[in-house]
């Protein structure tokens, strides 16, 4: 594992922005010569935005502890842990996002707190490609804090958030999918374009997305407007939100970077001029100092609740059928998983038994 110096020389370090080079790619720059000849800096507007994405793994997985406990023998969180198969979660999420978004611009966001079970996987990423919290804060503040990241090196690109510890049976069906999300991002900018998953039942622990119907601009492909969003609903709730056609969140996200940035702005704007005052920072040896100083102010903030939530107008979202998705958020979320998949496993008996 690396040593406790490691996460903070990624943040701490310059991290420059790098220049686009012939296919889309961004390289290392040189700090001191700027662009090398045929690139261009990635400040300088291109009619053309080009896809990021960003891994949230930064989670502490508590719900799922008992059972990661069994697996593992110590309280590493499931994006860490081989739950489903023989790769981590997080590996097979950068795995299934690697066909969609070239590495060099896919941002891993972390928590200092989680670097023993992350420090191996970081050491071979450029600075430029992760992002360590000094704390966990929500979803919320990990959302702004990358999107600070992106606004500096490509303002008008389009950037996906992707949970790096959910499950999806059809990578295919994944894939095909988010490249509709890229493009309907790319045909509505000003708004942010959820995946919504077909229900297989009343879950209450889930968000519930209602489409709605287009009044306005025609939509493309099978992306509606937002009606409403629904975050964890009771029981009765949740059977009459699946009766009228309603979707689970599965909170992948796709949407330009300013989209996102504005939903933040008008859903929590004393969280964003708290991130908007160290902006001169990002990208520069005093970011990690900074973002040291911010995050004790912080008040833990989930995106879907107080983002998505109070803005449905903001949001689009695609029914994205066939992804055989979960959260994996609760042990019996597992042991199905398994069970479908037909296999058993020593931990995986004892979990059921307890359940």
């Amino acid at each position: 594992m690396a040593s406790a110096c490691i996460a903070s020389a990624f943040i701490d370090i310059i991290l420059t922005p790098g220049a686009l080079v012939s296919g889309g790619d961004y390289d290392r720059a040189d700090v001191n010569h700027g662009p090398r000849q045929g690139e261009f800096d990635m400040h300088q507007t291109n009619p053309r935005p080009r896809r990021w994405g960003v891994i949230l793994a930064g989670g502490d997985g508590t719900r799922l502890l008992p059972l990661t406990r069994r697996i593992t023998g110590d309280d590493r969180p499931k994006q860490f842990c081989s739950v489903v198969g023989r790769e981590t979660l997080l590996e097979q999420t950068q795995r299934r996002i690697s066909r969609l978004v070239p590495k060099q611009r896919t941002l891993l966001v972390m928590t200092r707190a989680h670097e023993a079970f992350y420090g191996a996987d970081v050491e071979a990423l450029l600075p430029s490609e992760v992002l360590i919290q000094p704390q966990n804060r929500g979803t919320a503040p990990a959302i702004l804090c990358s999107l600070l990241r992106l606004r500096e090196m490509d303002p008008s690109g389009i950037v996906a958030f992707f949970p790096s510890d959910h499950y999806f049976s059809d990578d295919e069906a994944f894939a095909r999918h988010l490249e509709s999300a890229y493009a309907a991002a790319a045909a509505l900018p000003e708004r942010v374009i959820l995946l919504g998953v077909p229900p297989d039942g009343p879950e209450v622990e889930y968000g519930w997305i209602e489409p709605g119907m287009s009044t306005g601009k025609p939509m493309p492909g099978c992306v509606s407007p937002v009606k409403r969003f629904w975050e964890k609903p009771h029981q009765g709730l949740a059977t009459s939100l699946m009766e009228q056609g309603c979707l689970w969140n599965s909170f992948i996200m796709v949407g330009h970077i300013g989209a996102f940035m504005a939903t933040v702005r008008h859903a929590l704007p004393a969280m964003f001029e708290a991130f908007e005052s160290i902006q001169p920072s990002v990208l520069t040896p005093s970011e990690g100092i900074e973002l040291n100083k911010l995050y004790p102010r912080i008040t833990a903030t989930c995106f879907s609740q107080d983002v998505l939530s109070v803005q449905p107008g903001a949001l689009a979202v695609l029914c994205a059928a066939g992804l055989g998705w979960s959260d994996l958020g609760e042990p019996s979320r597992v042991i199905s998983v398994l069970k479908r998949k037909g296999v058993a496993t020593d931990w995986g008996l004892k979990a059921a038994a307890a359940s």
